[in-house]
């Protein structure tokens, strides 16, 4: 056995890339580059895969792992795969390090002091499993990296929390899922050398925006990169022609903040000075160098490259700290052979078989193979990419949703879960199939291959081509697409959201905020255990902790634009869905009018539970420093409630000011008639006009007998928001509505404007629609105005 397969220690000029085995993807790429390229790569050293494993059995830790690993029943079971992953990460960090192991480390940190004529160096420690960062199982991104650490200890120190970062509840969840063996993966320590960033990014040699590798794309950020990564700060763009070297798009965005590394280590975030906020971070001479270094890399490797950078304060020169291969655009040519293959199932428009009909209740055009499920207990058998075919949906059907390709109900009108849902995730939903005399569950089988046309309520039998290839986006197609552009409106355009996996997606749309964040998807996707149970099972921290990471995905992403988020309002036949539910849940005959919103929080049964709601509010905002999360409370039936749950709210220490807002769902008759009486305890309002209809009109929503009576656009309803509007305005509380009206009636917004309401929020694909809608309304009632010709709405809307 050669020296370098028994050294706890390699420095990088002594790795190559096919030393992934002993060092890890990141640790032999800077190895690579370091001794094979000419390209600037900070200097330092390896902890190799031995050294992990060397660790791991002079400790006794790995029979203890595997035990615990083995003892999972449901990698699913998030509070169970949690428990276990904090079980190992904990013995870990809490092992003695072998002695010769410690020393060799820190022997290696005072020659790399020596080599670089400094006293106990800066160093940057990253991460590096030995199978990531491959072109078909990356695990980039999974392990802890640590910067601006200093000190022979405290080196030691962090390279055994990357050893313990080797089982992130995220990391062992996707090598089960990938079927990586514990034992053939290990953990390689890169620390290297502390680049002083005054500016950093990420660099590709491709166009990941639409798969177009004659161009290389460098994006950058004042300070250090971690912001890139936390989405806390926009770069800028900038788009290098790889053939003629020269800048072909250049988009730079204003930078307020920066995160810098701190003299006595760690780092802060600072305000970026203001004559620079609005410069580009890198000159054009940069950008060119660093595409020439994107340019060799990628030559070097033969694959499209990923790769990050730093612009060092200092002595103004640019430094090469990761790369790795790109993993998306690589297997495309894979995706591309496969859909070329010839499909048994295509059908001709003229021949194609209608199936079923129903009500179009999200628009869009899927083909795929039906899937009938009757139960959520059965939803684990439910594949992506498949149509979902079912009686009806409810919140724990939501992880089966997100895989769907298309989804079609027996029942349900237009605000059901499943259209409002589908809406939201813009999947393409069909339902109340049964109400148009034939039930989806009837007319289709497990297996069958169907063409689903949501905007039309039609599914056809078989894969009808020509039909999908209309629908196809002209971005796609590679038509020249003009840029839009969007009038400024003084009524605000929000956007309803609670999926946090879509947040990202969604956060370049040009609404003005979150005006519904829907905390019921964070149970649905997440959590999936009852609130009171996992209290009675001893851990409210997997409520606060899994809470606050999907509240802080969709606040960061939107930042600093403002997210409203609804509080939980679970109705008791979905709650007990959850895991164990039933020992906590009534059994409600009309659960819509039960114990649900506001009616829970205050009740001595439920209050802890909804303590921890609270909690994970204030670690997003004071923990995480999300300041622009505000929160709303739903289904409030009495003034008085009102004054209970938010005096709960303020003596968990979320105190109402001019950057924390308390709303209040307003869609029970009783807030508008005495909203003068509420307005005492809350910001504003958001209209749930769903639910308000229902209530108005005495109409179940969910009825399908009585769905044709059900519409938000009745006068009743009408005179209720323009009474709520002007009750809340005479108290400086804003108004806004979530509910579907606004995105299935541009009139209905007509009228919510001429009512003078602050904001409406729509789901994400009407974000656009609604932004022009509302632009050309207020337009009309300034030319009215104006000119004294306009037209007169003969309904008279007040009720006083």
């Amino acid at each position: 056995m050669s020296s370098r397969e028994t050294a706890n220690v390699l420095w990088f000029n002594e790795l190559h890339r096919e030393d992934v085995n002993l060092v890890g993807g990141k640790s032999s790429s800077l190895g690579e580059m370091t001794s094979s390229m000419d390209v600037p790569v900070p200097y330092g050293f390896a902890t190799t895969a031995r050294a992990y494993r060397y660790f791991m059995a002079e400790t006794g830790l790995n029979d203890k792992v595997n035990a615990l690993l083995e003892g999972i029943k449901d990698y699913e079971n998030s509070d169970e795969l949690h428990h276990a992953c904090e079980q190992i990460r904990n013995l870990i960090v809490n092992a003695t390090m072998p002695d010769d192991l410690a020393q060799d480390i820190k022997t290696a940190y005072a020659d790399l002091a020596d080599k670089m004529g400094q006293k106990d160096p800066f160093v940057a420690i990253r991460s590096s499993a030995t199978a990531e960062d491959l072109p078909d199982a990356s695990f980039a991104g999974q392990q802890e990296s640590y910067l601006n650490i200093k000190g022979a200890d405290d080196v030691t120190d962090r390279v055994q929390e990357c050893y313990s970062s080797l089982f992130t509840d995220r990391a062992t969840y996707y090598r089960h899922k990938q079927n990586f063996p514990y034992e053939k993966v290990a953990l390689s320590a890169a620390i290297q050398m502390m680049v002083f960033s005054k500016a950093s990014g990420v660099m590709f040699s491709v166009n990941v925006a639409n798969g177009d590798d004659t161009k290389i794309v460098i994006d950058g950020i004042y300070g250090l990169g971690e912001y890139i990564v936390l989405g806390k700060v926009t770069p800028d763009h900038f788009v290098v022609d790889k053939d003629s070297m020269k800048i072909v798009e250049k988009n730079i965005i204003k930078q307020p903040i920066e995160l810098m590394r701190q003299p006595d280590g760690g780092t802060v975030e600072k305000e970026v000075p203001a004559d620079l906020q609005d410069q580009p971070v890198l000159t054009d001479d940069q950008v060119i160098e660093l595409a020439g270094y994107v340019k060799k890399i990628e030559q070097h490797y033969g694959c499209y490259m990923d790769m990050e950078y730093a612009l060092d304060t200092n002595t103004n020169r640019l430094w090469i700290v990761q790369a790795r291969p790109e993993t998306v655009w690589s297997q495309r040519n894979k995706q591309k052979k496969a859909d070329a293959e010839e499909d048994a199932n295509v059908v001709s428009e003229s021949d194609a078989q209608v199936a079923v009909r129903g009500l179009p209740a999200s628009p869009g055009l899927a083909s795929g193979v039906v899937h009938v499920i009757d139960s959520p207990k059965d939803i684990d058998q439910f594949k992506a990419g498949e149509v979902l075919v079912t009686l009806m949906t409810s919140p724990d059907w939501v992880p089966a949703m997100k895989k769907a390709a298309a989804i079609v109900t027996n029942f349900g009108g237009m605000t059901c879960h499943a259209a409002i849902v589908s809406r939201e995730m813009q999947i393409p939903c069909i339902v109340g199939t049964k109400s148009q005399h034939v039930a989806a569950t009837d007319a289709l089988k497990t297996g069958d291959v169907v063409t689903v046309d949501a905007k039309n309520g039609i599914v056809y039998m078989g894969k009808v081509a020509s039909l999908l290839k209309k629908s196809t986006p002209a971005a796609q197609t590679g038509q020249v697409v003009a840029a839009e552009t969007f009038a400024p409106t003084a009524t605000g355009v929000m956007m309803n959201l609670g999926d946090p996996e879509l947040a990202e997606k969604y956060s370049t749309l040009p609404a003005d905020g979150i005006g519904l964040m829907r905390e019921e998807f964070l149970w649905t996707t997440y959590i999936h255990e009852h609130p009171l149970y996992l209290i009675e099972q001893s851990h409210p921290e997997t409520v606060v902790n899994m809470l606050a990471n999907g509240i802080a995905k969709v606040v960061r992403a939107m930042a600093p634009r403002p997210v409203v988020l609804r509080l939980s309002d679970f109705k008791s036949s979905e709650y007990r869905k959850l895991k164990g539910g039933d020992k906590y849940e009534p059994h409600e005959s009309a659960d819509l009018l039960g114990w649900r919103g506001a009616s829970r929080y205050y009740d001595p049964k439920y209050i802890d539970a909804f303590k921890l709601e609270l909690a994970a509010v204030k670690k997003v905002r004071n923990e995480f420093g999300l300041k622009n999360l505000n929160i709303m409370i739903p289904f409030v039936r009495t003034v008085e409630e009102a004054q209970k749950v938010t005096d709960i709210i303020k003596s968990e220490g979320l105190i109402r000011s001019a950057d924390f807002k308390v709303y209040m769902m307003a869609e029970i008759p009783t807030n508008i008639i005495l909203a003068d009486q509420f307005n005492q305890f809350v910001d504003g309002y958001s209209i749930g006009s769903n639910d308000l209809a229902m209530l108005i009109l005495g109409c179940d929503r969910n009825n399908d007998t009585v769905a044709h009576l059900f519409d938000e656009r009745n006068l009743a309803v009408k005179r209720a928001i323009r009474h709520l509007i002007k009750t809340a305005h005479k108290d400086g509380k804003t108004v806004s509505i979530c509910g579907q009206a606004p995105s299935e009636y541009p009139d209905f917004t007509n009228f919510l404007i001429q009512s003078g309401i602050d904001y409406v929020s729509v789901n994400p694909d009407m974000v656009k629609e609604t932004k022009r809608n509302v632009a050309h309304f207020e337009q009309r009632i300034m030319l009215d105005k104006a000119t004294g010709r306009g037209l007169q709405d003969p309904v008279d809307y007040d009720w006083e």
